[in-house]
């Protein structure tokens, strides 16, 4: 698991968001076997039982199609990583976290989640479940193990393919859904293996969507900056715990809208909120790594923030003005070379001072722009590395447009 720190430098969360993966060593506690009470000789059953309620019958069978039709995909992953540091409770932005004790230079073993994509062997999971690996194995439903190498990673989108050498007849791939269509609301099923419990399904809702989960690697996002996030997560109550990382979020359907990365709690385990890599972006970039090893992102080269309403106001600008505010401009980037200007002062809000009078991006190729998650989600899903778009800008309160042509993100920088 891992923690976060979220990408606008305004906003501190308390809690700790932490990627669902696991080490093999945590104690699950003493099982209890309660039995119910013994019925006094005295009484005696007065009714005949009451029968099912045939909505609560039909919900019942629908998650047990649905377990039936999943299970099989979803696979349990052993990783040993070579000098590994398990953390304690607390831990650094970024960093994966572990139970167990201080930091060892003997190998540590760790479990995570992932599923089937294809009959050639490959599944996806985290990158933050294999990125450190020296060893990886992988156990099928029915038990079945066999070795595993990565194919490709990419941790900008935290996401890994690792591919096996077995029968096709062992491999059932998953059925993507499409996440663009995913409401708030709806039914979330979440199988994986929380702390090593192999095929664990749990149940909730959608609960949120477009949120925003910054990886580990520092450095500039595609089209936002100070730490690059992966955008359009979805949210969900369905119950994630180490080791969940790398599993599948599925709809009534069966069919995966996302995989389950992380969790946010102060306690390092299930507190109701957890955060899943949308299958739309799954998508886009398993392909890339299947077929070259990596996926190169779309790169604008700034940093910045939301135009909330008391920057618009420090800015002199309409209370409803919305859109991306650039805070900086990263040298010999496609900003840079585009002419984007970046924040020239700062003004006190709340008795923070924060960066104002930068240019504010108010769409990209005519989409309008409300926020600078908005911004990031555009160029992460609808371009590519040397595809130029359009820039709607608000400068000095004046409209203007600018082409720029994307860069790739450099991998220095993530």
């Amino acid at each position: 698991m891992r923690s976060f720190k979220p990408a606008l430098a305004i906003t501190t969360l308390s809690a700790l968001v932490l990627a669902a993966c696991s080490a093999t060593s945590p104690a699950l506690g003493t099982t209890l076997n309660l039995a119910p009470a013994p019925t006094p000789a005295s009484s005696s059953p007065t009714s005949a039982p009451v029968s099912a309620d045939p909505a609560l019958a039909t919900f019942q069978s629908t998650l047990e199609n649905i377990y039936q039709q999943v299970g099989p995909s979803v696979v349990n992953i052993q990783v040993v990583e070579q000098g590994a540091a398990p953390a304690s409770g607390n831990t650094l932005p970024g960093l994966p976290f572990r139970f167990g004790g201080p930091a060892s230079p003997a190998p540590q073993q760790a479990l995570g989640s992932g599923f089937v994509w294809d009959t050639q062997g490959h599944i996806v999971t985290n990158y933050h479940v294999v990125d450190s690996s020296t060893r990886i194995s992988v156990t099928f439903a029915d038990g079945t193990t066999a070795e595993a190498k990565v194919v490709g990673k990419d941790p900008n989108s935290d996401l890994a393919v690792i591919q096996v050498d077995v029968a096709s007849d062992q491999l059932h791939p998953v059925q993507l859904g499409d996440s663009t269509q995913v409401k708030v609301g709806q039914l979330a099923i979440a199988i994986g293996n929380p702390f090593g419990l192999s095929g664990t399904m749990t149940e909730g809702i959608v609960s949120g969507l477009s949120r925003s989960l910054p990886v580990e690697s520092g450095g500039s996002r595609s089209g936002t900056g100070a730490s690059y996030s992966i955008p359009e997560m979805i949210q969900t109550d369905a119950a994630m715990n180490p080791g969940n990382s790398g599993g599948v979020l599925v709809n009534d359907q069966g069919q995966v809208i996302g995989v389950t990365t992380a969790i946010q709690s102060t306690t390092n385990a299930n507190s109701g909120v957890g955060l899943v890599i949308p299958a739309a972006i799954v998508q886009r970039v398993v392909p890339s790594l299947i077929q070259t090893g990596r996926y190169d992102h779309s790169w604008i080269g700034i940093s910045g923030t939301s135009l909330t309403y008391d920057l618009a106001l420090a800015m002199n600008l309409g209370p409803q003005q919305r859109g991306a505010l650039v805070n900086s401009v990263s040298s010999n980037s496609p900003a840079s070379k585009a002419g984007l200007r970046g924040s020239t002062r700062t003004a006190s809000i709340n008795g923070v001072d924060i960066p104002v009078g930068g240019d504010i991006i108010t769409a990209v190729d005519g989409h309008p722009l409300s926020s600078f998650e908005d911004l990031q989600a555009y160029v992460f899903l609808n371009t590519q590395p040397g595809q130029t778009v359009t820039l709607s800008l608000l400068r000095d309160g004046r409209s203007q447009t600018t082409q720029l042509t994307l860069g790739v993100l450099p991998q220095s920088q993530g």
